[in-house]
């Protein structure tokens, strides 16, 4: 099975413009993630898929680059115009601001979709703190006994009803919460079928897109992986980038 990872970059955010393309130790942040994803081993080819011609014109010097339709509404979307003129059978999409992203995280996600029968798959860790455990910018999934996702939700995921009026700390040690990572893996058929798909309700009320695959009966399985998602959402995470970096070398 040919799997290729694309990595929607679009240069408009609200909390931070030109994203792609803000400097991390010389570099890119684009290019920090096409680096990691090079380091897998179940990726014939990595992608940036873009609308934007400064993102394409930085992006070619190092990696592979395919230009998609300005008026598509998901990232999602974007990395289905690249498959459908690929030869590729099945996709990994690859946030474009997670400049650490784990090779071992996409590998796990491709796996579910290479050596099984899953249509669709991705990803989830431990929450390890209160922080996360009451934010509803962490998205929590919850799971059934074959590790395919039940429900995806803003709110923290089940209600222990036996613990609820105890410290965040126990509700937290009574059960293993999982929080969800911004990667997906598709096959070619389903990823065709899902952004033709109208808006789900649940999808509308929740703002999470991958609610329309489980209302529409899409299984999603999801690898369980040993990962901190360190994302670049502002300037200011830039510096805590370039931090952990210099860490990392210096182990």
């Amino acid at each position: 099975m040919k799997v290729i990872g694309v990595i929607p970059s679009r240069f408009g955010s609200t909390r931070f413009p030109g994203k792609p393309l803000a400097i991390i130790e010389g570099k890119p942040l684009i290019y920090w993630v096409v680096e990691q994803c090079k380091k897998t081993r179940s990726l014939s080819d990595v992608i940036v898929a873009t609308d934007d011609d400064r993102i394409a014109d930085a992006v070619k010097k190092f990696c592979r680059v395919e230009m998609t339709s300005i008026h598509h509404p998901s990232g999602t979307d974007r990395v289905e115009e690249v498959v459908k003129r690929s030869d590729a059978d099945a996709a990994i999409n690859i946030q474009g601001d997670e400049p650490l992203i784990a090779p071992e995280v996409i590998d796990a996600v491709a796996d579910l979709i290479q050596k099984g029968r899953e249509k669709m798959a991705t990803a989830a860790t431990l929450i390890k703190n209160n922080e996360e455990y009451e934010n509803p910018n962490v998205v929590k999934v919850v799971l059934d006994v074959h590790d395919r996702a039940l429900y995806f939700s803003r709110r923290t995921i089940p209600y222990c009803r036996d613990f609820a009026g105890q410290s965040i700390e126990k509700q937290r040690e009574s059960f293993p919460f999982l929080k969800h990572l911004g990667i997906y893996g598709y096959r070619r058929e389903t990823l065709k079928r899902l952004v033709r798909l109208p808006v789900s309700s649940l999808e509308r009320a929740e703002k999470l897109e991958q609610l329309r695959a489980l209302e529409n009966g899409i299984h999603i399985a999801v690898a369980k992986v040993a990962y901190e998602s360190i994302g670049v959402d502002t300037p200011e995470d830039i510096a805590r980038v370039e931090r952990i970096l210099k860490l990392n070398r210096e182990k």
